[in-house]
């Protein structure tokens, strides 16, 4: 019987057929074809040797030769501009050690003597005892102008004495309520800003320019591209942590067609105010609906990190000696508000994503999202909670059961020194066993998206993919044992979280996220067939072309 979505459209030649390899539909039944046809930005056939009936004398025809097309990846969580701008900037991505930070640092400094100040991030926690780095590196590299660095995960900076003093820090200055100074122990400042300390510093920084945002949207959105990711959400678009909103690179580019991938904001809830914000947040929803631009998220930061122990869990952090600290991290917003903050949101149409990385903080978005349906009944809101490090057993079936999406950070579910170190020695054994439970959220029913948080971490999805089947870091096979292997996911669920999946949190889903006949031909290349690879294998598969609505937009 010749596959039903083959003849759903007139059989008029298409524009672009693939054919001859494994087409990863990701449909509801995870089906499998040989063949896709393209007419216009659609997909008009999916099936075998019958869609070539479709070929005519000028329809591009791309030889799959045995290796897979797959819907476009969607990157669920992720800081694109940001990535784009820091790119520009002093990089300290893709190194660990200090005497390479030391290189770039001082490089970065020479090549920009025009540079007011010395800006950029992308260092490891675990480059440095317990976590904090000190001004007096900085102060050797560069000891003229002020320095200010984030670190990977953008949840601290690290800053010369020359910053500190320009931002009027001294040992008489005190914590903020959302952060820490980490001082020396005569109580002057070390260097490291933990949390929202950091803005205490940022907000001297010059602004970068609309004109440098919009060049670092364009420079992400050709990295993403190249790994096929046709569509992603913002995770932030407003004032964080003396960073500058970033909408208006995003709503230029719309504009114009510069803005090739579908993006999905979320709204950045500032948690110095309340529910006075929300007229606010509605007028930036409808301002920035503009070609692929949607902002129909507001993004709640219920926690910090596990690392400084901001992140929010049900019992105390550990010390060095494994006696408990009686601290057990910080709840951003007061969990009673903020469940009347989100279920006006919810009244409003808006989905809601949390950074709930600590049990608490999962438990009291959870119990936020309770309170919205109990509240205004069921709405296709689709809130989804981000990163879930530790989840309480009791919270699992809660996803499901409210309807609340699992958004996957899969690539730090493994074993390397920032979570070796810094991580689960200070949680202690239940809580340290509860980590990145990503199998126990699927077989409790939970809905599974997946993002990068890039550039916090790579925005490579295969890569994801690889640790959220493996539990081991690309290339680290040997090297580490897998993490809570029973944890994993097979590569189909990793793969649908990526794709169908993310496509759901995205409202994306009535069009992308899946190969079928009617859908938008977002569509990604791969070099082989992950599915015939020992699974060990998986990261070593690459992206060889990417298109949207049709059109190729990355090709190797």
């Amino acid at each position: 019987m010749t596959d039903p979505q083959t003849h759903s459209h007139s059989a008029a030649p298409a524009d672009l057929v693939f054919a001859g390899g494994p087409v990863l539909t990701m449909d509801a039944a995870r089906s499998r074809a040989t063949a896709v046809a393209v007419r216009g930005e659609r997909i008009v056939a999916v099936g075998h040797d019958e869609v070539r009936e479709l070929v005519g004398p000028r329809t591009e025809v791309v030889d799959l030769r045995g290796r897979a097309l797959l819907p476009g990846f969607q990157d669920a969580h992720i800081h694109a501009v940001y990535g784009g701008v820091e790119m520009g900037e002093c990089d300290l991505t893709g190194v660990v050690s200090l005497d390479d930070y030391r290189a770039r640092i001082r490089a970065y400094a020479d090549a920009h003597p025009e540079r007011e100040w010395i800006t950029g991030g992308g260092w490891s926690l675990e480059s440095f005892e317990g976590g904090v780095p000190s001004r007096r590196v900085l102060d050797e590299l560069v000891p003229d102008r002020p320095v200010f660095l984030l670190n990977r995960d953008h949840h601290g900076a690290w800053a010369n004495t020359r910053a500190l003093d320009l931002a009027g820090i001294t040992a008489d200055t005190p914590d903020p309520a959302d952060g820490r100074i980490e001082r020396e122990p005569d109580g002057t400042p070390g260097g490291m800003l933990q949390e929202g300390a950091t803005g205490l510093v940022s907000r001297f920084v010059p602004e970068v320019s609309v004109e440098d945002r919009i060049a670092g949207l364009l420079r992400a959105q050709r990295r993403l591209h190249a790994l096929g990711i046709t569509g992603w959400q913002d995770a932030i678009l407003g004032v964080f942590n003396g960073q500058p909103d970033v909408s208006d690179a995003y709503l230029a580019a719309a504009r114009d067609g510069r803005l090739t991938a579908r993006v999905n904001g979320s709204l950045w809830w500032d948690r110095s105010r309340g529910a006075d914000q929300i007229p606010e947040l509605t007028e930036r929803r409808k301002s920035l609906a503009v070609g692929r631009l949607t902002a129909r998220t507001v993004k709640i930061m219920q926690d910090g990190i596990a690392e400084n122990q901001t992140a929010a869990m049900t019992v105390p952090y550990k010390d060095a000696c494994g006696c408990s600290t009686g601290a057990a991290g910080l709840s951003f917003v007061d969990p009673e508000a903020l469940k009347a903050y989100v279920t006006e949101l919810d009244a409003l149409d808006f989905q809601v994503h949390f950074h709930a990385l600590g049990d608490r903080a999962v438990r009291e978005a959870l119990n936020a999202v309770e309170a919205a349906r109990a509240a205004n009944g069921w709405r296709d809101t689709r809130p989804h909670l981000a990163h879930l490090q530790v989840v309480h057993p009791d919270d699992l079936p809660r996803f499901r059961a409210l309807g609340a999406t699992a958004n996957m950070q899969p690539l730090w579910a493994c074993h390397e020194p920032q979570l070796d170190d810094l991580c689960t020695p200070f949680l202690g054994g239940e809580l340290g066993g509860w980590q990145y439970p990503f199998g126990d959220l699927l077989r409790a029913g939970a809905t599974l998206c997946a993002g990068s948080d890039w550039p916090v971490s790579s925005p490579n999805p295969i890569e994801g993919i690889h640790v959220a089947v493996n539990r081991v870091a690309p290339g680290a096979a040997g090297a580490y044992e897998p993490f809570l292997p029973g944890q994993s996911l097979d590569l189909t669920a990793a793969l649908a979280a990526y794709t169908a999946g993310s496509a759901y949190v995205n409202f994306r889903d009535a069009d992308t996220g899946a190969i079928r006949a009617g859908a938008l031909a977002d569509l990604a290349l791969l070099d082989r067939d992950p599915y015939a690879l020992p699974t060990e294998e998986i990261a070593t598969t690459t992206v060889l072309g990417t298109w949207v609505s049709g059109e190729r937009i990355h090709e190797v």
